[in-house]
């Protein structure tokens, strides 16, 4: 009965966010120039300059990119403080940042195309397409010493939904748990972080001898589960991930800043990337830096991360969302099926992912528990990246917000938050 009073809800929630789908604004094509909004007092807007501009002062922050979308239309997007503290470079609001994984809802994006044209169910079994998946194994001892372990059966196959869920027992190489790090190392499996040798096909091939964290389903870790979508994304459409990409995401959306490989030409618009010392003081991120040169978007690759790999713009991810918000049409074009994109950024797991708020199939989602206790509406869906980027959507608002930077970690990042209580409370009825 459990069960069938939590489907039912799902299935309302899918069925309310379909419905404020179709009342959006269609298919409008974004400017970049700002537009006032008669929901926004500017005045209160404006302080999110304030805000940001003293934050810089107080070498707290280098530089950021804001954009605020409303009812389809940009009424906020600034660049404000440095893109480079040492020249005092002015930030550019068209920046283009290097998002990470912020790469996971266009790779889940992509998945679903997939499943809209019939190629693959999202509880279709990963071994499907990768059979070294079949019959998965889940770590029990890890002897530290050696790195060698000992496991047990998983209780059934990882599939689709579990790897999109992040549900599925896969973790990080570099920055999840220390034993599968010290697993992934030694297996030489990539983080999908900066620039990596092989293939993404040897790499998940090789992904799939090793074991799982945890039973499938069983929670939510945080892992190296889009890259494994991104390559059943070029297995399925018999191309690279940044081919497909491009021909069926960036080219039908205008998305024209959004790249694996930042041309060079357009080089001069990524800022410097920031770390900081014990003392919490800001310095430059060094190429050498947790074994991840920032300059990695420069460097020609072929080893396309669908967990971490793009570079984008605060406008180009704007985009994104909107289409999304638009119930997967932007441009005059359905880039997903409506019913799809209300699933999209619908709850998929039987728990909270943080123990708070729900997760859909690429994002977080706001719970009605921290609607109730914070700025966004419930159903809001959102995510951010390893450098500094962070982002919302908000269907009930029809509301959309990039706060970019290029500094992590941050001991100031509670800036994110001042700028979204800022942008609420400049709403008007």
């Amino acid at each position: 009965m459990l069960q069938i009073k939590k489907n039912a809800t799902h299935w309302i929630f899918s069925l309310a966010l379909l419905l404020v789908f179709s009342t959006i604004g269609q298919s409008q094509v974004l400017s970049s120039e700002v537009i006032k909004s008669p929901k926004f007092d500017d005045t209160k807007l404006a302080q999110i300059d304030a805000e940001v501009n003293k934050y810089v002062s107080n070498h707290w922050l280098t530089g950021t990119s804001v954009i605020v979308v409303k009812d389809n239309k940009v009424v906020y997007y600034k660049g404000l403080g440095y893109a480079n503290a040492a020249s005092k470079k002015p930030m550019p609001a068209n920046a283009i940042y290097r998002i990470m994984s912020q790469t996971k809802a266009i790779t889940s994006l992509a998945a679903l195309q997939l499943v809209d044209q019939g190629k693959i169910n999202l509880d279709q079994n990963v071994s499907d397409f990768i059979p070294t998946f079949k019959n998965p194994k889940v770590l029990d001892h890890f002897n530290a010493n050696d790195t060698t372990y000992t496991t047990v059966a998983a209780k059934r196959e990882i599939t689709i939904r579990d790897i999109m869920t992040h549900s599925s027992g896969i973790d990080y190489a570099g920055i999840g748990s220390k034993n599968m790090i010290a697993i992934y190392a030694k297996a030489d499996v990539a983080s999908g972080l900066g620039k990596s040798n092989g293939t993404l096909l040897e790499k998940m091939t090789k992904l799939g001898t090793l074991p799982l964290v945890h039973q499938p389903g069983e929670k939510f870790t945080y892992g190296l589960n889009t890259d494994l979508l991104g390559c059943i994304v070029e297995i399925v459409s018999g191309t690279s991930l940044e081919n497909y990409f491009q021909k069926n995401i960036f080219d039908p959306l205008g998305m024209k800043d959004t790249y694996f490989n930042v041309p060079a030409a357009k080089g001069d618009r990524l800022p410097t990337v920031y770390t900081e010392n014990e003392a919490n003081e800001i310095i430059e991120w060094g190429p050498t830096f947790r074994n991840l040169n920032p300059n990695y978007p420069l460097v020609p690759k072929t080893y396309f991360s669908g967990g971490a790999g793009l570079s984008s713009t605060a406008y180009d991810y704007a985009i994104f969302l909107q289409m999304l918000l638009n119930g997967g049409k932007y441009n005059g074009k359905q880039i997903l099926s409506p019913r799809t994109a209300a699933i999209m950024v619908s709850p998929q797991l039987d728990f909270k992912y943080n123990g708070v708020d729900d997760f859909g199939l690429g994002f977080s989602l706001t719970s009605e528990k921290s609607a109730n206790l914070n700025a966004r509406n419930k159903g809001s869906f959102a995510w951010g990246g390893y450098y500094g980027t962070t982002y919302w959507a908000d269907p009930k608002d029809n509301l959309i917000v990039l706060i970019m930077t290029q500094h992590s970690p941050n001991s100031h990042g509670d800036l994110a938050g001042k700028i979204e209580r800022i942008i609420y409370g400049s709403e008007l009825k």
